[in-house]
């Protein structure tokens, strides 16, 4: 017998008690890049600072004009669309927040051994496309649907399972207007960058980053439950290995730091001077919106309230910025944010852990310094 895709795609794995991060995550993380988190200043974050997560390789499209976007399955009028019928459509803008859903997993412990995210993984931009609920009602979805199914032309093994990348969504998420899920063809004004699916990609407010179809080619409504790897067996929180699971779907409440200060090159812990310090930083959730942002400066012994950037219904979907005063005194001090959303959740202290590393919104904790001088000009020896 001849070699199986399966020989070369290793299962699902927790690191040991000891292991570090190993050569295979490190390729997985040379792949894929997180957002500085000084960047999460900017309101809408250019493209090549937002995170990116690649599950195979990036398609090449050297001429994207030429892509075809079919609608088919159970409609009554299947649809095989260019990249300009698309744009005949009504187009939306739509300022979005997205977030992978393994962001913070190598935070946890026991490590799930997968792309080694720290807090980075996440990025706001503005998307415009045409509404899928336009191309659904032009198709015409029969009544008896009951998922909408999207393929990418991404194609790799995963566990051992040769596939396209695929998931799907419930038909009223699918048609819903609240949030308006998008087919999306440009990012921040510009034509899709490649590693943001050039030409088409779904957008989906609110949902986790898996959910965002990129490079889109097919939408087939169905009238079954999709079983698909990706949505039955990946990205589902279980805590062991028989565990069905629940599936991942909406962000998590999270807060997080614009790192104060300076950096030390290879700790990253931070240092600033004794005096008055602006902390600043974002929120967001796609489950309720935010409705409070604490700081603690004293490692979690109190928690005090930020000024929160007002809601706007415009852009729902998008993190929102706060601020508060510090006076930093000299010392070593663990900072954090946490969010507070408007149905009372509150991002923990601790892990929630799960097998995949999935929704981990824990409390990132950030470790400053506050010194009277820091050596200047040292040339320290090598």
């Amino acid at each position: 017998m001849g070699p199986r895709t399966a020989d070369v795609s290793a299962p699902a794995r927790l690191a040991g008690p000891e292991e570090g991060i190993g050569a295979d995550e490190l390729a997985l993380a040379t792949r894929n890049h997180g957002l500085p988190l000084e960047a999460m200043r900017y309101d809408v974050t250019p493209p090549g600072l937002h995170y990116v997560l690649t599950h195979y390789d990036i398609p090449y499209v050297p001429q994207a004009g030429a892509w075809r976007l079919t609608v088919d399955g159970r409609v009554s009028r299947p649809l095989d669309l260019s990249l300009a019928d698309l744009l005949s459509f009504p187009q939306v803008t739509t300022r979005v927040t997205l977030e992978c859903a393994g962001n913070g997993r190598a935070l946890l412990t026991p490590r799930p051994v997968s792309q080694p995210w720290l807090v980075e993984a996440v990025g706001t931009a503005d998307w415009t496309g045409v509404p899928l609920r336009l191309l659904l009602e032009e198709a015409g979805a029969a009544p008896d649907a009951v998922d909408v199914v999207f393929t990418g032309a991404d194609h790799g093994v995963e566990r051992g399972v040769e596939q396209d990348y695929r998931r799907a969504l419930p038909l009223a998420v699918a048609t819903g207007g609240d949030p308006e899920v998008l087919v999306a063809t440009t990012m921040n004004g510009a034509p899709l960058p490649p590693q943001h699916g050039r030409p088409l990609r779904l957008i989906v407010p609110g949902w986790y980053g898996m959910a965002h179809v990129k490079w889109l080619r097919s939408v087939t409504v169905s009238d079954t439950s999709f079983d698909g790897f990706q949505q039955t067996v990946a990205y589902r929180l279980r805590q062991t290995v028989d565990d069905p699971g629940e599936p991942v779907t909406r962000i998590a409440p999270r807060a997080l730091l614009v790192p104060p200060g300076f950096p030390d090159f290879m700790s990253r812990a931070r240092m600033v001077r004794p005096g008055p310090v602006t902390l600043e930083g974002r929120a967001w959730s796609g489950q309720a919106p935010v409705a409070a942002v604490q700081v603690s400066t004293d490692g979690g012994v109190s928690w005090e309230p930020a000024d929160l950037e007002p809601a706007t219904p415009r852009n729902r979907w998008a993190w929102r910025s706060w601020r508060t005063a510090w006076l930093a005194t000299p010392g070593d001090r663990d900072l954090a944010a946490r969010a507070v959303d408007a149905d009372g959740r509150v991002q923990p202290l601790g892990q929630r852990w799960n097998r995949g590393g999935f929704a981990n919104n824990a409390v990132r904790w950030v470790r400053v310094v506050c010194a009277d001088t820091v050596a200047d000009g040292a040339r320290p020896r090598s």
